[in-house]
């Protein structure tokens, strides 16, 4: 392992937190050596090794078997190849467990940072908790998630009709993090018929909201069905209309999970988009280079489009319908969706 030491003498904290992680599962042991990389040498042994195997994050592990080396930046990633049965740290029953009454805990963390708020469903959730990744936010809460060590699972809903530029953005975010993302699709029995006898722009003449509910809302209940929370990038400022009061705790009613319940966490609620491009930018995360073209809030291809300077964010989105219901049924249940059951 090459830990990385700042120039003030503290060890960088993502190393420190490789490290605790190790040892909660069991496997400090199995880390022949380390090496230190100076951040004010760049002749310290790790920052060498680091510069012959071309790799420039700290922490990273260098795993040798017979079949020759491998590379890690990622020490979950790590032990999801290697050590499968440390996978999730402590076993589920040692987890602290989700309180009857989220309201509660709601209001004791309404002000938290966002860290905090994520923190506590993983510590409770684990990888039973799913990361739902498709934006600038997304991408933020997976960045602060990998930076726990804690597992998670991530998964982004593909539609089918998603910009070239967001496929190449998931791409790039699963390889810069060491993650896996799962991208549940629509069911070819739902949308085929569909798409026969409506075409492929009927959203245009009759509302987005039956092909979201083909395309997005039916494939988030598969996959919400095998977890026991999710965590969205939702906030309050992003559709006054509809996402005003969202909590960052919350049961989520509209959906159900592996055994029942489903906790959702919205940890940045209280944020602003201008926080989150602060975060972005300071800490180096990837986003979607559509972005770049005045692209604010993206959804599918046919469906968004670039804002104008003094419009709101949710301008791009279904621009052709009430702009008080920008929703597409994932956070803001409807009456009724395609199947005549609540959403």
């Amino acid at each position: 392992m090459v830990k990385k030491r700042l120039a003030s003498g503290k060890p960088c904290e993502k190393c420190e937190q490789a490290e605790a992680m190790l040892r909660d599962r069991g496997l400090w042991e199995r880390v022949d050596e380390v090496l230190w990389a100076l951040e004010d040498d760049p002749d310290s042994p790790g920052m060498k090794l680091g510069r012959e195997l071309g790799v420039e994050l700290a922490p990273f592990f260098v795993v040798r078997d017979g079949e020759g080396s491998s590379v890690y930046t990622s020490a979950l990633r790590l032990v999801r190849d290697h050590f499968p049965q440390a996978r999730g740290g402590a076993r589920r029953e040692s987890r602290p467990a989700v309180p009857d009454d989220l309201e509660a805990v709601a209001a004791e963390l309404a002000d938290a940072p966002p860290q905090r708020i994520l923190r506590w469903g993983l510590e409770r959730l684990g990888a039973d908790c799913g990361i739902a990744f498709s934006g600038a936010e997304d991408v933020v809460l997976v960045d602060m998630a990998a930076r726990t060590e804690l597992p998670f699972t991530t998964f982004c809903l593909d539609t089918g009709r998603l910009h070239p530029e967001t496929y190449r953005f998931i791409d790039r975010v699963r390889k810069h993090y060491g993650i896996d993302i799962q991208l549940p699709s629509p069911d070819p029995a739902e949308l085929e018929p569909f798409v026969r006898e409506k075409g492929l722009f009927s959203f245009y003449d009759d509302g987005h909201r039956e092909c979201c509910g083909i395309r997005k809302v039916a494939p988030l209940r598969r996959m919400l069905s095998g977890l026991r929370g999710w965590i969205s990038g939702q906030r309050k400022d992003q559709s006054p209309a509809t996402r005003a009061d969202i909590p960052v705790v919350q049961d989520d009613e509209g959906f159900a999970g592996a055994d029942g319940r489903l906790v959702k966490l919205n940890p940045l609620a209280g944020w602003t988009s201008a926080q989150v491009w602060s975060y972005i930018r300071e800490h180096d995360v990837p986003y979607n280079e559509l972005h770049d073209r005045g692209f604010i809030s993206i959804g599918c291809e046919p469906c968004t489009r670039p804002t104008n300077p003094g419009e709101h964010e949710r301008a791009g989105r279904w621009w052709w319908e009430d702009e008080t219901r920008r929703e597409c049924g994932l956070h803001v249940p409807e009456p009724a969706n395609i199947d005549g059951e609540g959403i």
